[in-house]
């Protein structure tokens, strides 16, 4: 196949991308690659209950919510691709809304912000949000970007110094698929499946379970530089259920997280490094378990909590809930700390990319959650989807397609289906369930070295393992490949939390060995790539100059309440 621009993942940025790229150039060709289909794919399948980065003006500036994130996230970010998202993100929220996205409006018409963060009004419901994806589904077919669902990308190909494509293979009936393309532009989401859930449920994630760390891996063998990957994803969420409670969308409404004695112990529901270090500390301290507290809110309040809850992004939310005979009205509910995971748009963990969403390989784009973004959120997706659509159109101006290698494309065709050689090889369950055992004995906070070091050589073994899993058809070798990635993802992990020598964003990176915060040596990004003879190196990127005066040494994300 050919194309100009490829898109790889078909979520919430993938699907701007493409619309980005058709409206800058009409008769360019864009092609959306999808391993499931577009219809509802990615972290917002099943729609969003609010938007978390809504930059309103009249109501805050682009700068008052760089200098929030900023400090949010320890001072280690570039100013200038977060600014993006506040500076453009209004304009997103108004083309939604012409497609037929319902945000909440207050009785003047207004749009109804509430307060989550820190400093700020940037939290808006989307009571309605449940046809979010079908919209936006709807938008790309309008806009004729051509999309192949069921293909799963394995790799980006690079040639010449640039991205010229990628190679994969359909997951339904197992054809090799080779796609030339000018530009490519990564849009597969978080690594969900890092950690694993105290269910024990493979795929009973906190994030979307799809999302296996496609494009980490695949950023990292095609030589992009990524950054920050020992800052994880932690989050509250609802014990024994694979979601938030969710007290970012009920605590605007009264609601609030609680110990066991009924106190409250943060002053701030927004999801930070430092809320979530101060939930752990309440867990081990004897006062837990921890709740959201809903029972002291009127009856029509609760109602419009469960409104939105329950009709949008988890709608199995409310069927939980009453399978276990709890109500908001008489109980609170029980909430705990989610696996481990990698995801920029929640904390800071990403393929590094500039506020033009370029990542170090010329010709190679991301965006959304897998984009070096911090607390980028649903928004940021979007903006930077269309800042990479519409960029990787200017760049792939009087470009011609190039070649692949013929001996990269066959080594690749047959490490991708060597598990059906064997087809009764150890079954890929089993090892992807191993793996993130181990991820979870020796990579869960609090961190250690000697722990570290036990996971770090378990996951370089681990290609051995690899080399034993059998697949019978085409769906389950795409789940073996999907456990390529996470084995990847676990090493970059081990590697880079190793090589950040303190401890910095609360509980995603809490040393214990090395407690304390040190701006003195570590204020700045930890970056790894791959190198010429294919080994990963780790190495310290400086800090871009900021365009928002923060004081990072005394201006510092506080929310426990003393």
């Amino acid at each position: 196949m050919k194309t100009d621009v490829l898109v790889i993942g078909g979520g919430t940025a993938g699907t701007m991308a493409a619309i980005k790229a058709k409206q800058a150039n009409p008769d360019g060709e864009v092609l959306v690659l999808e391993k499931a289909n577009i219809r509802r794919s990615g972290a917002i399948a099943m729609g969003m209950d609010g938007v978390n980065t809504a930059v309103i003006p009249g109501n805050s500036t682009p700068e008052q919510y760089v200098r929030e994130i900023t400090i949010a996230n320890d001072g280690i970010l570039n100013q200038n691709a977060v600014y993006q998202t506040g500076k453009l993100g209004f304009s997103v929220i108004q083309e939604l809304e012409s497609w037929g996205v319902k945000f909440q409006k207050d009785t003047q018409g207004n749009y109804d912000l509430k307060q989550v963060h820190r400093v700020g009004k940037y939290v808006l419901p989307m009571p309605e949000g449940k046809d979010l994806k079908t919209i936006l589904a709807r938008q790309v077919k309008r806009h004729k970007a051509q999309v192949t669902n069921r293909v799963m990308a394995t790799r980006v190909l690079v040639r010449d110094g640039r991205a010229i494509g990628a190679v994969g293979f359909d997951v339904r009936n197992g054809d090799f698929v080779v796609i030339q393309a000018k530009a490519v532009i990564l849009c597969t989401g978080a690594c969900g499946r890092l950690g694993l859930p105290a269910s024990g449920y493979l795929y009973g994630t906190y994030e979307n379970p799809t999302n296996a760390g496609d494009g980490y891996s695949m950023a990292y063998h095609a030589g992009a530089e990524l950054s920050n990957i020992e800052c994880f994803q932690i989050n509250p969420l609802m014990k024994d259920y694979n979601g938030p409670a969710c007290a970012y969308v009920a605590s605007p409404f009264g609601a609030y997280t609680a110990n066991a004695q009924g106190h409250r112990f943060i002053s701030c529901d927004y999801w930070s490094g430092q809320m979530m270090l101060e939930v752990w500390k309440e867990l081990n301290s004897g006062k837990g378990p921890i709740q959201l507290k809903m029972t002291h809110l009127d009856e029509n309040t609760i109602s419009e909590i469960e409104s939105i809850l329950w009709s949008n992004e988890r709608p199995s939310r409310g069927r939980f809930h009453e399978g276990r005979g709890e109500n908001y009205r008489t109980s609170g509910v029980e909430m705990n700390i989610s696996e481990i995971g990698l995801c920029s748009g929640h904390s800071a963990s990403g393929v590094w990319v500039n506020e033009r969403a370029e990542t170090s390989v010329p010709g190679l784009y991301a965006a959304g959650d897998m984009a070096s973004v911090p607390h980028n959120y649903m928004i940021g997706a979007f903006v930077f989807g269309r800042i990479a659509g519409e960029h990787a159109v200017e760049y792939v101006q009087r470009l011609d397609h190039v070649d692949p290698d013929p001996e990269f494309l066959a080594a690749e065709k047959a490490r991708i289906y060597a598990p059906l050689d064997r087809s009764n090889g150890i079954p890929h369950t089993q090892v992807e369930y191993k793996l993130r055992r181990l991820v979870n004995d020796y990579l869960q906070p609090p961190k250690s070295a000697n722990r570290m070091e036990i996971g770090l050589s378990n996951f370089v073994r681990y290609h051995d393992t690899l080399d034993l899993m059998g697949a019978r058809d085409p769906h389950e070798l795409m789940r073996c490949m999907e456990v390529h990635f996470i084995r990847d993802c676990a090493e970059m992990a081990a590697r880079a939390s190793l090589f950040r020598r303190e401890s910095r964003w609360g509980l995603y990176h809490y040393r214990v060995d090395y407690p304390e915060k040190n701006n003195d040596e570590w204020f700045c990004h930890v970056h790894l790539k791959k190198n010429e003879d294919g080994n990963m190196v780790l190495f310290k990127r400086p800090i871009e100059p900021y365009i928002v005066d923060v004081d990072v040494e005394t201006e510092v994300y506080d929310v426990a309440v003393r």
